[in-house]
């Protein structure tokens, strides 16, 4: 996927996947119940700082915080926009 954005510095940019539809158990999950995901794939990566280069790259899948980023919305999709250290791990 070729996103047109280009974050600045240590930031990445995430398009969350998507919330749960059902539980483990089968129950239909209403919308007014649904999570807000914590995780994605990273589609944009910036250049890092100076020293610190970025170790996530494009492609990868991500969890992140509960409150992490900020969200946009670019040609009709959702994305986030974070740091670098906003992201917890790589799955």
């Amino acid at each position: 996927m070729s996103l047109k954005i280009k974050p600045i510095g240590d930031r990445v940019v995430v398009e969350a996947a998507a919330a749960e539809e059902k539980t483990a158990s089968g129950i239909i999950i209403p919308d007014t119940a649904k999570e807000k995901p914590q995780r994605g794939t990273i589609v944009a990566v910036g250049d890092g700082k100076k020293d610190e280069p970025l170790t996530v790259k494009v492609g990868d899948q991500v969890l992140y915080g509960k409150y992490a980023g900020t969200e946009i919305t670019y040609e009709g999709k959702e994305y986030l926009i974070m740091r670098e250290s906003d992201v917890y791990a790589v799955l």
